[in-house]
């Protein structure tokens, strides 16, 4: 793991302290989530995901945000329930934080400095949310809720997947598996 990435202090959503450092070795899926949003039904793939794959190394860290629509309104402890009782969610969640913006958490300012532009269907997004009165984010920020970016065995940030990529698409699974084969 990159130095500078394993060294970020994190805080798990219960209040213990984190780092990426402390999964070492295993490739990872770093998610910023939200319990009311229209991607929110991607928790269920996102766990499914994380338990086929979880014995080969893989973690699926979520990220809770309320940057986006104000969709992430709850605390720690409702956005833990949630997500347990609606989705069976067992991945690691973290403390709520903004992950774009001036207050952007030090993780995502490193994510997004490492790889700027997603892949997938971004401008549709972009689109959609322009539609809906809401001005989007540009690159490198993060677009909206369920951008995901993938962190392979060696730390170094390998694939940034625009929000509307689901947990079971073909290209985020197969580079799953590509950083897994390493």
């Amino acid at each position: 793991m990159t130095d500078s990435l394993a060294s970020i202090a994190l805080t798990r959503i219960d209040g213990s302290a984190d780092t990426l450092g402390a999964h070492a070795g295993n490739v990872l899926l770093v998610v910023n989530v939200a319990s009311q949003c229209g991607l929110t039904p991607q928790y269920e793939g996102l766990e499914a995901l994380y338990q086929a794959k979880a014995g080969d190394g893989f973690e699926v860290l979520g990220f809770p945000a309320n940057d986006f629509g104000a969709q992430e309104p709850g605390t720690h402890e409702e956005i833990a329930q949630f997500c347990k009782v609606n989705y069976g969610v067992s991945f690691p969640l973290f403390a709520k934080a903004d992950v774009t913006g001036p207050a952007k958490q030090p993780l995502y300012a490193a994510l997004t400095q490492a790889i700027p532009e997603k892949q997938g269907p971004a401008a549709e997004m972009r689109e959609r949310l322009t539609g809906f009165g809401i001005t989007p984010t540009q690159d490198p920020e993060v677009l909206w809720n369920f951008e995901k970016f993938l962190i392979g065995r060696d730390g170094n940030v390998v694939a940034r997947f625009a929000p509307g990529i689901t947990p079971d698409d073909p290209a985020l699974v197969s580079a799953v598996e590509a950083e897994l084969a390493k």
